[in-house]
């Protein structure tokens, strides 16, 4: 199960109930245009099998051409909504300083969910806004792509209930009902001994999940008495949580194997996406204390319905200009304060920018020398592996009734793989997080391996016949919380340019959440910076 984004994509697919075969991803901006890549489209779709990428230009143009009229029209009304709330602050007051500026020309760097998000908050108080992308896709780790007739994203991202600034971007985007969430949470567990269910009860936090754990068979009475213990002890915060591992701190309040194997691991992993001895234990705790700790809602699952794609359009549509295909090179700086951007040989005016771009490409773009932003060589990445898997279930040619669709979602305990998703009739999409180990086996030992691990603990799939696999492999997918890690906060030395992205300062691991939250709080600074510059 994927965490999250803030960065550029190499990574595979994902049919979506009701979204299945749908168009390709068009950018919907007012104006899209390219620099610096030949008379290609604006808009391609890229599919990732075992690590490839393809593209197919002619039919991603025909899809822009098409959809160009109705794209530009929507733009405009969304650019006409926005001239109504030019005065609007981020914090949602109408202070004379904000609404008496100049219009200001900002550029976002990176269209992931970060970049998005900020462009959206200045949309809101009525900055004109250029968003640049030097993929041909829009959306970052949170995009689609085709696969042969299926139209899929980047990777199996899941949404919980705490994810609040994300559903706030759903529903402000008109796309809250594009998303399908639990009513509450409950989680079938698939162990080497049979299957268990974890499931919420309608009482206040912590209750809601206390009770139910006391009797979840998927561990022995003893795990479960350590698990309980280390949760009541997890709500106590500790000054040391940022230097001390999460493994360690387990190992402090005497977890064990079986306790880590049924509990810890399958909820944790997909979560943080490294080894507990390589993420902090305050980064460990924190998704413990927000989602398992939290309100009663804030642990539930879900998942969006239509292609991720589809969000990120919707927000592009509301920027005055896209340029996809277009990599920013460097930042022209003067008197301290930023005057353009590079693009190759062009250069881009703007008045701000957002950098919601990695580490090594913010190093690569203006080097940590010019935004006295320190310690950027010391994030590290970690890969995840989605394992697509077609099967035609025995069953089905007897009775009609397809076994597997009364699978939505399950947790794997004591497995490689952590999660699967049932994605369509016989189409199953196994998880597989901190995958060192795995991200350079070729393409059918890790189909193999998912099947194997898939047919040991679902009945269901007994003389199912295996159509197709196909593995997909994001090498960097996010980025490692390691303890004493120094997240930056959004600014920077050069007033008018700030920082968004996941692996900023947001509290949050690499999840769709932390992007959109760091692209509000780096748009509400530069506003901030900006009007203070002007009073």
């Amino acid at each position: 199960m994927r965490p999250d984004h803030g960065r550029d994509l190499q990574r595979d697919p994902r049919p979506h109930r009701g979204g299945a075969g749908a168009a390709a991803p068009a950018a919907g901006a007012a104006l899209l245009r390219r620099e610096g890549g030949g008379d290609g489209p604006l808009l391609g779709r890229r599919g990732h099998r075992a690590g490839t990428m393809s593209a197919d230009p002619d039919e991603a143009g025909m899809a822009i051409a098409e959809r160009a009229g109705s794209l530009q029209a929507r733009a405009q009304s969304r650019r006409e909504e926005a001239a109504a709330r030019r005065s609007r602050r981020a914090d949602g007051r109408t202070p004379s300083d904000v609404s008496a500026m100049p219009a200001t020309h900002v550029a976002v760097v990176g269209a992931g969910l970060a970049g998005l998000a900020a462009a959206l908050e200045l949309k809101r108080n009525g900055f004109r806004v250029t968003l640049l992308e030097r993929s041909r896709l829009l959306g970052g780790k949170a995009t689609s792509f085709q696969l042969g007739d299926l139209e899929m994203d980047s990777g199996q991202h899941a949404i919980l209930g705490c994810y609040t600034s994300f559903l706030e971007l759903a529903g402000e985007l008109g796309m809250r009902g594009d998303l399908r969430l639990q009513e509450r949470f409950d989680v079938l567990m698939l162990t080497p001994h049979g299957r268990a269910r974890l499931r919420a009860l309608r009482l206040p936090a912590p209750l809601h999940l206390a009770l139910p754990f006391l009797t979840f068979r998927a561990l022995a009475f003893r795990a479960r008495l350590q698990v309980v213990r280390a949760l009541v002890a997890a709500r106590r915060p500790h000054p040391g949580e940022d230097s001390e591992t999460f493994a360690a701190w387990l190992r402090r309040h005497g977890q064990s194997a079986p306790a880590l194997r049924g509990f810890w691991e399958p909820f944790l992993i997909p979560a943080l996406n490294a080894p507990f001895d390589r993420v902090s234990a305050a980064s460990g705790l924190m998704v413990v204390r927000t989602a398992l700790l939290g309100d009663r809602d804030a642990a539930r699952i879900g998942y969006a319905t239509v292609p991720l794609a589809r969000f990120a359009e919707r927000a592009a549509e509301r920027c005055d200009e896209v340029r996809l295909r277009t990599a920013v090179t460097g930042l022209r700086v003067e008197d301290g304060r930023l005057r353009g951007l590079r693009t190759g040989e062009l250069e881009l005016d703007c008045d701000a920018a957002v950098l919601a771009v990695p580490p090594e490409r913010l190093l690569r773009i203006a080097g940590a020398e010019a935004l006295r932003v320190t310690g950027l060589e010391a994030f590290t990445t970690q890969p995840i592996v989605d394992v697509h898997l077609w099967y035609r279930p025995a069953a089905v040619g007897v009775t009609g009734h397809d076994p597997l669709a009364d699978l939505d979602f399950a947790a794997m305990v004591d497995s490689p793989v952590q999660w699967v998703f049932a994605k369509g009739p016989g189409h199953l999409c196994c998880s597989l997080s901190s995958a060192d180990d795995l991200v350079l086996q070729p393409e059918e030992r890790l189909v193999a391996l998912a099947d194997s691990e898939l047919r040991a603990r679902l009945p269901e799939l007994v003389g199912a016949v295996l159509l197709r696999g196909v593995a997909i492999r994001d090498p960097e997918a996010t980025f490692v919380p390691a303890p004493g890690l120094r997240r930056p906060g959004p600014s920077t030395a050069i007033e008018n340019a700030v920082l968004a992205g996941c692996w900023t300062d947001t509290g949050w691991p690499a999840t769709m959440e932390g992007a959109v939250r760091s692209g509000r709080v780096a748009a509400r600074t530069l506003i901030a910076s900006l009007a203070a510059r002007h009073e």
